[in-house]
């Protein structure tokens, strides 16, 4: 009885070492040279309400620094697509009320939800006689309105984008690895545009110029009746810390600084820090 019992024992345990074994095998094959991506295989119903469509793919790549490598002579170009960001923390500056303190960027909250991700983003990298890399950012869903909340509780609205990307490398890379970092500038668009009025009215394409009886000498009075819907500029930068040479799929981490909406030109904008995460492939 007592063998019985030790032989069930142990069979047991060898077809339950077996199942891990053939499941580890099984991922292993799977994702060896492809992209984890949260929606792979999901119809729009089962995507639909999760959030799911807000997560960048990821892939199993080498670790920063690796010996992998795309490489990119003096004229070559590659295209970038698919490339998606998405945003894990945002900071915004906020002034002390010490005047001895300087100001300081503090954590706040998201409050749109799973609505903050770029996605379907296109770029085009050329490489240059010194071994730089330069990118140059073409198409996509390449901007996104987002709200998040001070730990005061201050909304500050933001237009997260990589609208006009232009960035560079530094010399020598000689191609794209897990090394290179894409640092430049961005445009930043009004969060509001030309035909949105305001509460009282006022408008620059449309609505009224203003909403005081002595319109000449408005600018004294209220500032918010000079519309101003100008571009400002952003930094971006991009830095690659996974990269599959089979694929051409690339990952890592990026940062924005930029400012928050200023309700087109009647409030002072805000200083805004912008990381996360991001995804790509690179056709040569």
């Amino acid at each position: 009885m007592k063998f019985r019992i030790f032989t069930k024992a142990i069979f047991t345990k060898a077809i339950f070492t077996l199942c891990i074994s053939l499941c580890m095998l099984v991922a292993s094959g799977l994702f060896a040279n492809t992209a984890i991506a949260g929606t792979q295989g999901l119809t729009y119903a089962q995507i639909r309400n999760t959030g799911l469509a807000n997560k960048c793919p990821d892939i199993l790549g080498t670790s920063r620094g690796g010996r992998n490598v795309i490489p990119l002579g003096s004229g070559q170009t590659a295209q970038i697509s698919e490339l998606c960001l998405e945003p894990t923390s945002f900071f915004v500056k906020e002034e002390s009320n010490n005047k001895r303190k300087k100001s300081e960027f503090v954590a706040s909250k998201l409050l749109t939800r799973s609505t903050s991700s770029l996605d379907f983003v296109k770029a085009t990298v050329t490489g240059n006689s010194d071994g730089s890399l330069s990118l140059v950012e073409t198409d996509g869903l390449d901007y996104q309105p987002i709200t998040v909340k001070m730990p005061g509780g201050e909304l500050v609205a933001i237009l997260f984008t990589i609208k006009g990307f232009k960035a560079t490398t530094a010399p020598g890379v000689n191609g794209i690895t897990t090394s290179v970092d894409f640092i430049g500038a961005t445009d930043v668009p009004t969060y509001r545009g030309s035909g949105f009025i305001d509460p009282k009215g006022r408008g620059l394409a449309i609505g009224y110029d203003s909403a005081e009886g002595l319109p000449g000498k408005r600018n004294s009075f209220d500032n918010r009746s000079v519309k101003d819907d100008s571009t400002s500029k952003g930094n971006f930068s991009l830095q690659i810390a996974k990269l599959n040479p089979d694929t051409g799929e690339i990952a890592g981490t990026f940062e924005c600084e930029q400012t928050s909406d200023n309700d087109l030109g009647g409030v002072e904008p805000k200083e805004v820090l912008i990381r996360g995460i991001f995804y790509g492939k690179i056709n040569v």
